[in-house]
């Protein structure tokens, strides 16, 4: 089964938390604090493999997670750190953040990696708070949560020819006599359900074919199978157009040409200015010379090349063109497509960490710095419990309330954490 399209939510593993212990033995008097920090836990990491050709493997785990890492304990010993969790996808997988609609990534090369979420830090232990002026905190950290990520991961076919055209202009019938490819073939319309590869050998070079389900009038936007497909395209250094001369369907080759080209340059114009080569097919019928006349005074700049898929004419010149037109065209960089050039990440660096919104008189404050340093707080012992009023205090959480008009009494809230906010004189 053919699957290009997966979404999932990736939770890295959470960090180990921190230990609080004090060195206690019987000829160390006033051993100290040697609570231990925690291991980091797991990030998600993504990595292409040559070996892979679709996305199946993802389609059944809706939910990826990573182990977390283990606590600190006495003595200094930092936890054991958890192990990445590696998730092996084809080469030209896409995978981008749907909250953000940004890529995160454009794994091309076999083997190349990626952190797609990564693990949260351990939390320190109470050795790590230790000044000259506290030689014996009881306080330590909880693990930093992990990233959490809701994706989409999209599989580009990589693919050096791609063979466009109407359903049953001949695209199966071709790439089964110039590869080793065996796609299905009928007689009647959409008979390619999924795309099919095949590898092309002329002397001491070879490519990559891809023949892709039939696209129809409308494809860009939806109908039939396109939108599925026409993403397999962008990722293609010639595209090739595959037209029925001999109109065999009783469709009209200049409106079909003008069809798939107005298709191509709706989806993407990168896609729409690529390389192209005309493919004239099923020239052994009646009638074929004729309506090719027709194209070529309608499009005389266009390149034509003459063939027959069930006879093999012109099969040989074919072959031996897509190797010229290919060594011609240098590699491009993926991120330079204008798929992605809609992606922007603006970062405002002097912004507030938090935002306050009032509902009665309850204050809610969310924030992700803020909620990770509730998250990592031990809320049992004072020590922690008044660190972390500090740090609010610090981010000018406590000015803001009060500039906001906040009073003593009033429930200041971080998720499901609640306060009692109390109005300093000083």
């Amino acid at each position: 089964m053919f699957i290009d399209e997966v979404k999932l939510k990736l939770i890295a593993g959470k960090g180990g938390d921190g230990c609080t212990s004090f060195l206690r033995e019987k000829y160390v008097p006033l051993g100290g604090p040697d609570g231990g920090n925690g291991g980091r836990g797991g990030s998600i990491i993504f990595k292409a493999d040559k070996g892979l050709r679709t996305l199946i493997d993802l389609r059944y785990n809706k939910i990826l997670k990573a182990d977390s890492g283990q606590m600190g304990r006495g003595r200094n010993q930092t936890g054991e750190s958890a192990s990445d969790k590696i998730v092996m996808v084809p080469i030209g997988t896409t995978v981008k953040d749907t909250d953000t609609n940004l890529i995160i990534c454009d794994l091309t090369k076999d083997g190349q990696e990626c952190i797609v979420a990564k693990g949260g830090r351990g939390g320190k232990g109470n050795a790590a708070f230790m000044t000259n002026k506290n030689k014996a905190p009881y306080t330590s950290e909880l693990g930093e949560p992990g990233e959490e990520r809701n994706i989409l991961v999209e599989l580009h076919l990589l693919a050096d020819v791609g063979l466009v055209g109407f359903p049953s202009v001949g695209k199966s019938s071709l790439i089964s006599v110039i590869s080793a490819a065996k796609p299905k073939i009928a007689d009647y319309h959409f008979t390619t359900l999924t795309p099919n590869l095949g590898v092309v050998k002329a002397d001491d070079y070879s490519y990559v074919v891809a023949d892709l389900p039939g696209l129809i009038e409308g494809a860009s936007e939806g109908v039939g199978l396109g939108d599925k497909f026409l993403k397999h395209v962008s990722r293609c250094k010639v595209i090739c157009h595959v037209l029925d001369m001999a109109q065999v369907d009783g469709r009209d080759v200049i409106e079909d040409y003008k069809i798939i080209r107005n298709e191509l340059k709706k989806y993407d114009e990168h896609l729409y200015n690529k390389k192209e080569l005309i493919v004239a097919n099923k020239m052994d019928l009646d009638g074929s010379k004729d309506n090719l006349e027709r194209f070529k005074k309608e499009y005389p700049s266009l390149e034509v090349v003459e063939i027959s898929a069930a006879t093999k004419l012109g099969i040989h010149e074919l072959i031996y063109k897509l190797k010229e037109l290919l060594l011609s065209i240098p590699d491009e960089d993926p991120f330079e497509q204008s798929e992605f050039e809609d992606y922007v990440l603006y970062e405002f660096k002097h912004e507030k960490p938090y935002q306050i919104k009032r509902n009665g008189n309850k204050w809610i404050v969310t924030g992700e710095k803020l909620e990770k340093l509730l998250k990592m707080t031990r809320f049992n012992s004072d020590e922690s419990a008044l660190r972390f009023a500090s740090k609010l205090k610090n981010l000018g959480v406590d000015d803001e309330l009060k500039s906001l008009g906040a009073k003593t009494g009033d429930i200041v809230v971080i998720l499901d954490k609640e306060f009692e906010y109390e109005e300093r004189l000083y």
